[in-house]
């Protein structure tokens, strides 16, 4: 069996083991480049403002049926070579009892935001019964999805912990960065609280039937690489050796992480994703051997003349044309104003011009 072989009594029984997808993340040859996009379950398409009308974010993530639709809806659409789950990141938080909601136009904001070590007390393990929705959600959709692997995902620790110290989203995290620097061990015991968290939080997902499961760390590219070293790295590769066992492929991604990258995939990623700033043959160089990449087409680029997305999309492929693996993405989510249709021919066109 090769290294990067998984063993068969580890992965989800549903799982499509030799899709395109799972084989370029784990570095092997592929019979085209396979393409799935951040945030493409989502506002960009009418099928889900449909089937989303009345219902609040976090109320439609815990509803198994409705998270199946959604999380099925660009497969159908689009042809991609991957689902992800239909879920928030800070889900496991609400799911353990934290007060907090996603905001129409704001995004999640926590009533009482966390800023001394009695706060800790608020962040109780999270047990499978704490998320059965996930289960039944993944058992419905490795049902439904046959040969297409299901991603599930979770928000990194930094990125949480953001969110919980300034209370809502902010340009300059200056309270989670005065924590990081005024208080360094409140800090570290936060961020390991949270690891821990979400190390429970993938393993549900992976044992419901999830084939891959990707880390959100949305924020650090607020961070230098020396704080993030010393203050963040540590957490996540918690997060990343919580799920080794299984075999899944581990992704990793942020966004403004262009000086990150080689710490990113040091954390324990199998594939490191890239944002539209760097190229992936620069990328590559500053990750290291061994990982494979996503992405990393600039998302306004979709709103451009047809001609000008292929011809952007042909750069992304011919700087990636040395890569060990390449999973073809966005270098951020898919924004909600993008015509569906843009998506659909992104897909063939990837699909078209790296038919092997």
């Amino acid at each position: 069996m090769s290294a990067n072989e998984t063993p068969a009594s580890h992965r989800p029984p549903t799982a499509p083991y030799d899709s395109a997808f799972l084989r370029a993340c784990r570095r092997e040859p592929v019979p085209h480049t396979p393409v799935w996009f951040m945030r493409q379950a989502g506002r960009s398409l009418p099928e889900y403002r449909k089937v989303r009308e009345g219902i609040g974010m976090l109320e439609s993530c815990t509803r198994p049926e409705l998270v199946t639709e959604i999380t099925l809806q660009p497969v159908r659409r689009h042809g991609v070579d991957a689902a992800i789950y239909y879920s928030d990141i800070v889900v496991p938080l609400k799911a353990i009892g934290v007060d907090l909601d996603i905001k129409p136009g704001v995004g999640p904001v926590v009533e009482r935001p966390f800023r001394t070590r009695e706060d800790l007390a608020r962040l109780r393990d999270l047990t499978p019964e704490d998320v059965s929705y996930v289960t039944e959600a993944i058992g419905l959709l490795t049902s439904e999805l046959g040969g297409t692997p299901l991603i599930g995902f979770a928000g990194a620790p930094f990125t949480l912990a953001s969110y919980l110290v300034e209370g809502g989203p902010s340009r300059t995290y200056e309270n989670a960065k005065a924590m990081m620097y005024g208080d360094p061990g409140l800090w570290a015991d936060l961020l390991d609280r949270l690891a821990a968290i979400t190390g429970a939080f993938l393993k549900v997902q992976i044992e419901a039937g999830a084939s891959a499961v990707q880390l959100f760390d949305s924020w650090a590219g607020a961070l230098s690489p020396a704080d993030y070293r010393r203050s963040v790295l540590p957490a996540s590769a918690k997060v990343f050796e919580a799920v080794a066992g299984y075999g899944v492929p581990r992704l990793h991604f942020g966004v403004g992480t262009g000086e990150l990258l080689g710490l990113m995939g040091e954390a324990g990623a199998d594939v490191v994703g890239v944002d539209w700033r760097v190229p992936l043959d620069e990328a590559a160089r500053r990750v290291g051997p061994g990982k494979a990449l996503q992405g990393n087409l600039d998302p306004t680029v979709l709103f451009a003349p047809r001609e000008a997305v292929e011809a952007k999309t042909r750069e992304v492929l011919q700087s990636a044309a040395g890569l060990e693996g390449h999973v073809f993405n966005l270098g951020h989510g898919v924004m909600p104003s993008t015509d569906p249709d843009a998506l659909t021919r992104l897909v063939d066109h990837v699909h078209t011009h790296t038919a092997r």
